[in-house]
């Protein structure tokens, strides 16, 4: 997991910078939309990193490949059904780093190929190795965040099952839950369902992108 030389350093701050405002903009946008504003009323509604960054969280993007932003302010007050806006609002996350992850392999596929025919010179390779990694930190992140642990989003989902007793119960150990969640992490015990789990999800969005190998196949 501390596969810390200079290239993986600069892909992951890359990765960091788009991949992170995408998610927690996804959170915003979606709640705004559903009738709560107050992310949008506290500047959330954007794709400026800066507006969502977490330090501690940018540190294990760049250490482990996974991290975090700070929290999209939602109110489930204003939404018409709190519990379902929640989860709507929760799933968008996790949704956005999938089509990200979807774009990116389009991408990574459209530099195979054409690298193929010109040569996979240098500026090719390290442009694989930013994309490829999108690719794989987008589905990680996707999973990552749908664990039903808070405060992860897959909890919010998970939420929509649960009665109001339990989930508020549940929650009053979030930030101990959050700490033992990310000790695992970083001590790998996370590594091999996560692989396993990207292993099916890339397969998955390699099939949804076989047009890409079609039209190439065709052209050339």
């Amino acid at each position: 997991m501390f596969n810390l030389n200079p290239l993986t350093i600069v892909v992951r701050a890359i990765v960091l910078l788009v991949t992170i405002p995408v998610h927690e903009a996804a959170h915003a946008w979606t709640a705004d939309r559903l009738g709560d504003p107050t992310a949008r009323y506290r500047g959330r509604l954007t794709l400026n990193p800066m507006a969502h960054f977490d330090p501690m969280g940018a540190v294990a993007m760049i250490l482990t490949g996974i991290g975090w932003a700070r929290p999209v302010p939602i109110n489930p007050m204003n939404f018409e059904d709190s519990k379902k806006g929640m989860a709507v609002s929760a799933a968008a996350g996790p949704v956005s780093n999938l089509m990200l992850a979807a774009a990116s392999l389009i991408v990574t596929k459209i530099i195979l190929y054409v690298s193929y025919l010109a040569g996979f010179g240098t500026v090719a390779s390290t442009l694989y190795t930013v994309f490829y990694t999108m690719c794989t930190i987008n589905i990680s992140l996707a999973i990552f965040n749908l664990m039903p642990f808070p405060p992860f989003d897959g909890s919010r989902i998970f939420n929509y099952f649960l009665s109001d007793r339990l989930y508020f119960k549940i929650m009053e150990y979030e930030q101990q839950i959050f700490m033992v969640v990310f000790g695992l992490l970083v001590l790998g015990v996370f590594d091999a369902p996560l692989s396993f789990l990207n292993g099916i999800i890339f397969t998955l969005l390699d099939k949804l992108t076989f047009f890409v190998d079609v039209i190439f196949r065709f052209i050339f």
